[in-house]
Formats: C-alpha cells, structure tokens, sequence
C-alpha cells in the first residue's frame, strides 16, 4: 500500500488520537470532589457489585435460567450476519431460490426463538428483581425501626423516605434490566468476535484497533458520570426532606405570610436539582457520540480497505473476501457497537443504581446506638416496680441533662414528675424505655438493670401516653388496635363482626372475660411472645375495643360519629380535636395491657370538659398498674402516691402532695403560682 493511500487512515486515527489525548488530560487534572455526610461514604464498584450480588444469591436458580435463555436470545445477533452475508453471495454468484428459501427460513426460525427466550427472560428477571428490592426495602426499614430516638432525630425523615423508596426503585433497575443487558451484550461481543475471526482474520484485527478506544472512553465516562449522578441523587434526597418538612408545617408558613420565601426557597432547591441534571446529561452527550464516532470510524475503514481490495486471497481457514464478506461484516460491526451504545444509554441507570445502592448501604452500615447485650433476657412478666439509682445522662457531652437522678417507685404506685421545661421530667421517662442510653448509673425494673433486659421485652410492658398523640391514616379501630395500620378490617359474616385481615393474626375466638383484666397473668402470658411472633398479634373483636373505649370516655364521641370506628382518620388525625386523639391514646394504651404506664403531659391543650373526662379516665387507670405522670397541671396529680420535684436535672423534694404542701418548698411555690392564675383566668 502506496504511502499516499493511508492517508485516510492516518487522518482517523489523528481525529482519534486528538480526542484520547484530551480525555486524558480531563481525567487526570479533573479531581473528583469527595463529600461525606453523617451516613454517607464514598464505596467502590466492586464493593458495591459484591454486596448487590448476596441479594441475589438466594435466586442462583433463576439466574442460571436466565443465562440458559440467554444462549438463545444471543444467537441472532451472531448467526443472522452469517446468514445474510451468504444470501449476499448467493445473489451475487449462482442464484438458486430453493437455497434462498432455506436461508430466509433459517433466519426466521433464529429470531422467533431468539423473541420467545427474550420474553421468558424479562419476565423471569422481573419477578426476581421485584423479590431481591422486596428483601432490600425490608431490610432497609427493619434496620430504620431499631435505630435510636438521637439517631432519629439527627437523620431527616425526608431523607429516610429517599433511601426507602427512590433509591431502592433505581437499584431494582439493575436487577429487573441492567443485569440482563449487560450480560447479554458481553455475551454478544464474545459471539460477535468469534463469527468475525471465522469469516476473515486481518478484518477482525482492523475492528479490534478501536477496543483500546472503547474502554478508555468508557473509563473516562465513569468518572465523570459517577460524580454528576451523586450530585443528583444528593440534591434530589435535599429536596425531598424540604419538602417533607416544610409541606408538613405549611400551615404556619400560612400563617406568617411567609409563602413567597418559602417559595423562593424551593425554586433554589430546584435549579441546584436541575444544575445536577444538566452535568449528568452534559456527560451523557459527550460519551454517546464518542462512542457513535468510533463506529462510523470503524466502518469507514471497513469500506475502504474492502473498497480497495488491499486484502486478498486467502486469509483465514481458507476464506477469501466476497461481497457477502463486506456485507457480513458490516453487520458485525453494527452489532458490535451496538451493545456499546447501548451500554451509554444504560450507563445512565448503572451509575443511578450504583449511587443508589451507595446511599442504602450507608445507611444499613450505621450501627445501632441501642443494642441489646449478649446475655439480655426475655421476661416473661413485669410487675412495674422502677427504680433509678444515681443516673446521669447528656444528649451532648458534657451537658448533663441528669445529675445523680434517684427514687424508688413501687410496683402498681402512681408516681408524678414535675418541674420547669427542661429540667430532666420526659427525659426520666425516656431513659426508663431506653429511648436514649445513660452514661451513669443504674435503672432497675423489677430489680433488674434494664440493659439486661431485652429491649423489645422491656418496652412491652409500657404504655405510653404522650401529649402531641400521633395517628395513623386509617381508621378509629386501626389506631387503637395499631394492627395494619389504614389498612381497612374484613368483615366476618359469621358474626357480623370486624376482624383485621392481617397475614399472622391468630384468632380470638372462644376467649372470654373482661379485656381489661389487671395486667398480672394475662401480662406475663403476652411476655412471651418475641422475635418474629410479634407479627402475630391478636385479634380483638368491636366489642373488646369499645369496652376500652367506655373504660377511657372516648365511647362518648366515638358513638356519635356516623362509622363509629370505622371513622375515617386523616394525616395525623387532623380530622380529630387534641382530646379526642388523647382519649384514643388512653384506648389503645389499655388494649395493649401495659404494665407501666407512662403520660407525658397528656392533660396539656385540651379544654377543660374533656380534662374532667381525662381526670376520670386517670382514676381509673391508677388500678391496672403502675403509673408515671409528667404534669404541669398539678390538679391532675394531687392523688398520686409519690411526687417527684426536679430542678436542673436533680430530684430536690419528694412526697404526696399534702406533704410538700407542708414543706412550703419548690412545689408549694409551684402550686401556689397555678392557683394564682387560675384564679385570674377565671376572674
């Protein structure tokens, strides 16, 4: 070949070679920017690919399937050139139709069968993929539920929602159509390489010149794309939690007037969202035409060196190029690259489920600040007798909430803890539930340290009654049974009663006696339900619940509502009035039989007939066992059996409420304060 004939060569490789260069210098003197936040790290491929793959252990038989299928599904794109590149020759040479009809024939025949494994791998895939994110969403929100009240608070609940569902959403892309393509293409190439060196040996030379290209094009890709994709997913989990936040709290942004900055807000969120798309779509449109040009390119030389018929005689098992060869390989060479098209396409959803997959596994690899010891047991009963002994506790180090908190609460007492906000009250009782881990100290239940105890055990036997009372979407009975949550109860033609139809519930029928049995033997007999048993909770009959709802007032309302308690609960209870959602508090706290009883300002905004509603509810319930108050209102409390005073986390007088009367103390100031105001409010 004369010097002037390469020409054309030369000049594609120069355009080539120009293009590899700059992208190796982007790639080098670019710096990836690595951010972490509380949970979130930057991972590499393969540790990310090894942890996607032990999902999918458990489903090796399907895949296995699938790569059976695949050998099918992959044998048009190899054998159809084969086919077509002979019909060629046939035209070309000694035409005879009875050959032709065998060819057409054949090729019809590979691409039904070629369609039909296609098909059964889709749907095979997606059926795995669905039950492999199914595992993941699980595991994902089983791990969220074990996480501590300081982790909750420090993790946004808009930002727990993304991982949830949009990340687990992209990742489910890859099992349900990357994993099948990117297998299949690599196949493709294999089978693509192996038909163009059977056809002609130097040509396949000449089409392997552009690998080198292919793969570092696709190196430099990653790297950029990755980066955009992060920025992605990190401005779409921002505004997601601002959303989350603030559409949950627009009523005071009502309120205020504040729409306009708020909206304001929003649109910044947005063009940093729309920034980061850009980048990613900016990568993509840089990557896919390289790739287009390397084929062309390709073809281009492929037509040239056949053109010019530079290649002659025999060359490879005894083959020599014909038209149907330039035809054949023609076809090859667009199959080839088409995989890698295809693959710049498909780069988009690998690095979203590759990003995607870095978020979840973050997440899942934040350890638990709350565990249970080795040797925590199951008890199987608590009789409720509490007792702190010198506990100190800081949210932050350093800043003691607590200061050598103790006292003795006896089994079935009414204790109360009162005191100015944010002297250590709710923090007593959270510390009680393990809500938070103390730094010093004991806390016994029973006489035993509650980090003994598993925790799931320990809160069991408590019932909590909390001044902001959160409801579930559902119904009156879904809220207090707090089974299924909205999930709406089936209707037992038997009886003509509601049942929930929650997998696991176990019957109730037969059972007799008054569901408010003291919280002795029936406590312990529910004691011993733990692990995976606790899915299986009881079912309880309309009247077990409404004879609840009698013990705790809340029947009045409930009866005069037009469902009873098939009623409707909105977002939150919104639909609801603060007692009302209080009085629903108290029901389902009684179903459950706690045997410690906790109310956290529960008396708090309400008006003053339901507070004589609540008072009598109060009474009642001091009678099933033992019973911790935190009140501001003392009115609700003079009955209690023990009263706590707490000042800047230390407990500085105790008594019934006659007796601190008597020491004309903190609490007489207390008292003497309220009933001063009371007196004004009513003047």
């Amino acid at each position: 070949m004369e010097l002037k004939q390469t020409y054309p060569l030369l000049v594609v490789g120069a355009i080539i070679g120009t293009v590899s260069a700059v992208l190796i210098l982007a790639y080098t003197f670019v710096k990836e920017k690595k951010e972490t936040t509380d949970f979130e790290r930057t991972m590499k491929d393969s540790e990310i690919i090894k942890r996607l793959v032990s999902y999918a252990k458990p489903y090796w038989k399907q895949f296995l399937l699938v790569l059976f299928l695949m050998i099918f599904t992959i044998s048009y794109a190899v054998l159809s050139p084969l086919i077509v590149g002979r019909i060629e020759n046939l035209v070309a040479g000694d035409f005879a139709l009875r050959a032709l009809y065998g060819y057409v024939a054949a090729f019809a025949l590979i691409l039904v069968v070629s369609m039909v494994c296609s098909y059964f791998q889709a749907i095979i895939l997606q059926k795995v993929g669905q039950r492999i994110i199914s595992d993941m969403r699980e595991e994902l929100f089983l791990h969220i539920e074990s996480f501590s009240h300081a982790q909750l608070t420090q993790i946004p609940v808009g930002k727990l929602v993304t991982r949830v569902t949009n990340d687990t959403n992209a990742i489910s892309l890859m099992f349900n159509s990357l994993l099948l393509k990117l297998v299949k293409n690599s196949f493709v190439i294999v089978g693509i390489l192996a038909g163009m060196l059977f056809l002609n040996f130097e040509l396949t030379l000449m089409v392997l010149c552009f690998v080198p290209f292919i793969v570092l094009f696709t190196v430099v890709f990653q790297k950029f794309s990755r980066r955009a994709y992060r920025k992605v997913k990190d401005c779409t989990t921002d505004i997601n939690t601002w959303l989350s936040e603030n559409l949950s709290g627009i009523k005071v942004t009502q309120i205020f007037n504040r729409e306009e900055a708020k909206n304001s807000e929003f649109a910044e969120k947005s063009r940093a969202l729309g920034r980061a798309r850009g980048e990613q779509v900016f990568c993509f449109g840089i990557f896919r035409p390289l790739i287009y040009m390397l084929y062309i390119a390709s073809i281009l030389c492929l037509l040239y060196l056949g053109g010019r018929g530079y290649i002659k005689g025999t060359t490879f098992l005894g083959q020599t190029i014909t038209s149907g060869t330039i035809v054949s390989f023609y076809m090859y060479i667009s199959n080839f690259f088409s995989p890698i098209q295809e693959l710049a396409e498909q780069f988009n959803w690998l690095q979203s489920a590759f990003a995607s997959a870095e978020k979840v596994f973050s997440l899942l690899d934040l350890p638990l600040e709350m565990t249970d010891d080795e040797d925590a047991i199951d008890l199987p009963e608590i009789r409720g007798e509490i007792e702190f002994k010198d506990v100190w506790f800081a949210y932050l180090p350093g800043e003691w909430v607590l200061k050598g908190a103790s006292f003795h609460v006896k089994a079935g007492e009414t204790a109360a803890f009162v005191g100015a906000t944010g002297s250590g009250k709710t923090t007593i009782l959270a510390l009680l539930t393990r809500n938070y881990e103390f730094q010093k100290g004991e806390i016994l239940i029973d006489g035993m340290d509650i980090r003994k105890i598993k925790t799931e055990s320990l809160r069991r036997a408590f019932g909590q009654m909390l001044q902001d009372v959160f409801l579930f979407s559902g119904t009156i009975r879904s809220n207090i049974v707090l089974d299924c949550g909205g999930v709406s109860p089936k209707t037992d033609v038997s009886n003509g009663a509601k049942r929930s139809n929650c997998p696991g519930d176990s019957s109730r029928s037969g059972e007799s006696g008054n569901v408010l049995r003291a919280n002795g033997a029936e406590a312990g007999a529910r004691g011993t339900t733990s692990g995976i048993d606790r899915l299986q909770q009881p079912t309880y009959s309309d009247e077990e619940i409404m004879e609840v709802c009698r013990y705790v007032n809340a029947d009045r309302f409930i009866n005069q509502l037009p469902h009873g308690l098939n009623e409707e609960v909105r977002e939150r209870g919104s639909n609801f009035s603060a007692g009302q959602r209080q009085l629903l508090s108290f029901a389902r706290t009684i179903l459950h039989h706690p045997s410690v009883m906790i109310l956290d300002e529960a008396t708090a905004n309400i008006d003053t007939e339901t507070e004589l509603l609540i008072q009598e509810s109060l009474e009642r319930m001091r009678s099933i066992g033992t019973m911790l108050i935190v009140a501001h209102r003392l009115s609700t409390i003079r009955h209690a059996d023990q009263i706590f005073v707490v000042s800047h986390g230390e407990i500085i007088e105790r008594g019934t409420h006659e007796e601190l009367l008597e020491k004309q103390g903190r609490y007489y100031e207390l008292y003497r304060m309220q009933e001063h105001r009371e007196n004004l409010s009513g003047q």
